[in-house]
């Protein structure tokens, strides 16, 4: 009888504790659920925007690999712009400026918050330079806001308006117009000139860019004072790489670590780090080439290193914290 009872009392004890147990772990679980799906919530919509022979997804595979879909999972309404994969800044940004129309449209939005990479970042500092009152926030992911030493070597080794130039830039021009179909899109709703694109990345071009539109730019190259906040209400950020070769299983490392070698500074393979400061610099020496910013080749990145999906989502939750 009374090993009964004992046996009774220690049943309802585990049960006692199972069942807190669970009640913690529902309680945890559920918070962490809700956690995840509100941390990347901002009040504007998300806005994707490529960098130069980019492209919204091929064969089912996202130029931000991975990234949207993390960003939705964690609460982030979000687009991917459609530009040209090659094109001039200007005739970019244009084109950015009618895909956020219709995302405004859409969503029932007032404005929307944009990170580009690459080339994706200048265009969008001119969407919001034209536009301000609809864009919330620009965040420039190694962004050639200074150009670009190896678009500058393009450029030297091409004579402008030679038969060189225009041969290189019909053959250029059939490789993004290849993206574009690959991709689903129709290159002639999205035109491509790949000569424009190389005059916009070089030095010479960025330069004059920028005093066109100095919204979030620092004082001078390498400087680190840009303004997060600009006089035309939109909020600068920016985080880059600073290496060219980060894994030996990524075929594409060994192309970057050779681009990498026209700098005489730090560099993620196609830009230097210091071109790639704009507005409040969040980072600028993550161990990623230019490919891994966006967690391409396929996510194969370094192994001792952050995430690049979740540097986006963090950043998502910078800006919800800002009420952008």
């Amino acid at each position: 009888m009374r090993k009964s009872k004992n046996k009774r009392a220690r049943n309802a004890l585990i049960v006692t504790l199972l069942t807190i147990f669970a009640g913690i772990s529902t309680f945890v679980g559920g918070a962490g659920h809700a956690f995840a799906n509100t941390y990347a919530k901002t009040n504007h919509p998300i806005v994707l925007v490529h960098g130069l022979f980019g492209f919204e997804d091929i064969l089912f595979v996202d130029y931000f690999y991975k990234v949207p879909h993390k960003l939705t999972r964690n609460g982030a309404v979000v687009y991917i712009a459609e530009v040209s994969p090659a094109n001039s800044t200007e005739v970019r940004g244009e084109q950015l400026l009618e895909y956020i129309d219709e995302v405004l449209a859409l969503s029932g939005a007032d404005k929307v918050n944009l990170i580009g990479h690459s080339h994706g970042g200048p265009t969008a500092r001119y969407a919001a330079s034209v536009a301000p009152d609809k864009v919330a926030s620009v965040s420039s992911v190694a962004g050639g806001n200074w150009g670009s030493k190896v678009a500058d070597e393009l450029r030297d080794a091409l004579a402008e308006d030679s038969l060189g130039e225009k041969a290189t830039g019909t053959v250029v021009n059939a490789f993004a117009n290849l993206i574009e179909i690959a991709s689903g899109s129709d290159p002639r709703d999205k035109p491509t000139d790949s000569v424009a694109a190389l005059n916009s990345l070089s030095t010479e071009g960025s330069v004059a860019f920028n005093q066109k539109y100095p919204e979030g730019m620092p004082t001078a190259y390498c400087r680190n004072d840009g303004k997060m906040l600009a006089e035309n209400g939109v909020y600068y950020f920016s985080w880059s790489g600073g290496r060219t070769y980060t894994n030996a299983l990524d075929v594409v490392d060994p192309f970057l670590a050779i681009t990498g070698t026209a700098f005489k500074e730090p560099n993620d393979g196609l830009v230097s780090t210091c071109s790639s400061h704009l507005g409040k610099v969040l980072k600028d020496n993550y161990k990623m080439n230019h490919l891994d910013e966006v967690n391409q080749s396929f996510g194969i990145t370094h192994w001792f290193e952050t995430d690049p999906v979740d540097v986006f989502v963090r950043q998502a939750n910078r800006l919800k914290r800002l009420g952008l």
